[in-house]
């Protein structure tokens, strides 16, 4: 088992748990993307013991992030909403050196993948224009309501696993965020399961996809997750402080999302300097 997958994993469930934020972009942060995409591949063939020591810890720490963080970040996205996502903006931005170093885009990357890049780009920027206002907590769920939560779970787990791509943010725009957010927080057991039966299955199928794309296409996707990552930049972006005491919390709070970039920069990804 690959115990240290559990505080990797406590960051990805934190930044799930905050629409905008995704958690494929924390695994590329660490340097574990392709081997988190590999490995659920992998979960059914004759390494499943390997696979299963790599995702088990990972399941774990995600599972105890959105159980005991999310009244935390729930709470910090309320009373300092700027200052929390110009953190996350620290931790996106720092990322990216990495991300060019490790897909070698000084030397492998060409025009197409320019181009791919800029398309990812926009295809997650433009979501800052998409409607994704609250709506309240599903109350006396009928059988319709249960199969838009695990349609819900489905969808938003395959934009989850999509580095730059929001899970959190997906359920917001179906409405049903604060019910599933609601579910974790109360233990409401029916929600939990129904929706994350969705998010199991559109896991396995999205990983399935990015899989195949990162084996036979290695440049040409990472080029694309990087276009994603810099297209996040542009949705957690929470505009400009409107007072001095904010705007130099979002500052300190920016710089804190650098540092920690790179700190985790320099541990995850010291065997490729």
């Amino acid at each position: 088992m690959e115990w240290k997958n559990i505080y990797r994993g406590m960051l990805m469930g934190a930044s799930d748990v905050i629409p905008g934020v995704s958690g494929g972009t924390i695994a590329v942060l660490l340097g574990i993307y392709d081997r988190l995409i590999a490995s659920v591949n992998g979960v059914l063939s004759k390494n499943w013991k390997k696979q299963l020591g790599f995702l088990v810890p990972l399941a774990i720490g995600v599972g105890t992030a959105i159980l005991l963080l999310s009244k935390l970040i729930e709470w910090l996205f309320e009373h300092f909403p700027g200052p929390t996502q110009f953190f996350f903006l620290g931790l996106i931005i720092g990322v990216l050196p990495y991300l060019f170093h490790k897909a070698d885009a000084k030397h492998s990357f060409k025009m197409n993948h320019v181009i791919l890049l800029v398309i990812g780009a926009v295809i997650v920027g433009s979501m800052v224009f998409l409607n994704a206002g609250e709506v309240g907590v599903m109350t006396k769920l009928q059988p319709s309501d249960y199969i838009l939560l695990f349609f819900s779970g489905f969808v938003a787990s395959s934009a989850m696993i999509l580095p730059g791509i929001s899970g959190s943010f997906m359920l917001l725009i179906l409405g049903v965020y604060p019910t599933v957010i609601g579910a974790i927080s109360n233990m409401h057991l029916d929600i939990i399961a129904v929706t994350g039966v969705g998010i199991l299955l559109g896991i396995v199928v999205m990983s399935k996809i990015i899989n195949y794309f990162l084996t036979n296409y290695r440049t040409g996707t990472f080029a694309l997750i990087i276009g994603l990552v810099i297209g996040s930049i542009v949705v957690v972006f929470p505009g400009w402080p409107s007072t001095t005491n904010l705007l130099l919390l979002s500052i300190v709070a920016f710089g804190a999302g650098l540092f920690a970039a790179y700190i985790l920069g320099k541990v995850e990804y010291k065997d490729e300097a």
